[in-house]
């Protein structure tokens, strides 16, 4: 696991590190997180936590990424249209049974070479190979699954069984809007790498956990982080 450097810097690493985790744990916009820090008596603007957020969060992504579990073998992929710098483009993501994000890729286009690109790099970047690959009805999938031969292991058209995903849309939709919108293709993608890395350490379903497990997956988390981030 590779270590974060934060030498040259003014404030402490700790305050780094909160400032990070607010930003990507939850939807507050940068002004939101220099509010907070300053009614804990440390000032700061809302560029300086920009630029840590752009250095650090990143390099703590791929750290928490390395120290996650083998996801889910059952896979759910779907794309979301998203309006950047003017352009219609779309969101491929996929998640798992258990609604822990495995990838996300902004394309411009929403055809069968999207999807072929995006179902590739899915499969070489996870340590586990789907069981399932479930989709809504969109053609470029079978395409996709044709092309790269697991027609079988296609589920296409499952709409209820496919609600995995689509739910897991919504706090992507909720932190576009707190940012105003995606600002480029490139900005879009580290973002979204990043936060996926850290709502995964995160993610608890808390409607179905007992409050002592509850507990217990939150200092998980949080030495997760610690680890990750130093």
């Amino acid at each position: 696991m590779g270590n974060i450097c934060f030498k040259r810097h003014r404030h402490k690493p700790a305050t780094i590190r909160q400032a990070v985790w607010l930003y990507f744990r939850f939807s507050l916009s940068f002004r939101d997180v220099e509010e907070i820090l300053a009614e804990r008596g440390v000032d700061v603007s809302y560029e300086a936590i920009r630029s840590w957020t752009r250095k650090f969060g990143p390099q703590i992504a791929r750290n928490l990424k390395r120290r996650r579990p083998v996801p889910s073998p059952r896979w759910h992929l779907d794309e979301m249209v998203s309006r950047i710098e003017g352009k219609h483009m779309y969101l491929w993501r996929a998640v798992d049974d258990e609604g822990e994000v495995l990838g996300t890729t902004v394309h411009r286009r929403r055809d069968a070479a999207a999807a072929t690109s995006f179902l590739a790099k899915l499969s070489r970047d996870q340590p586990v190979k789907p069981q399932t690959i479930t989709t809504d009805g969109l053609r470029s999938y079978v395409a996709a699954a044709e092309k790269l031969g697991v027609v079988w292991l296609h589920r296409p058209g499952r709409l209820r069984e496919n609600n995995r995903i689509e739910n897991s849309h919504l706090p992507i939709r909720q932190r576009e809007r707190q940012m105003l919108g995606f600002k480029s293709q490139v900005s879009a993608q580290r973002f979204l790498t990043t936060h996926a890395a850290i709502y995964n350490t995160f993610y608890t379903q808390r409607h179905l956990t007992a409050r002592a497990a509850l507990r217990e997956f939150r200092a998980t988390a949080h030495q997760a982080w610690q680890a990750a981030a130093s």
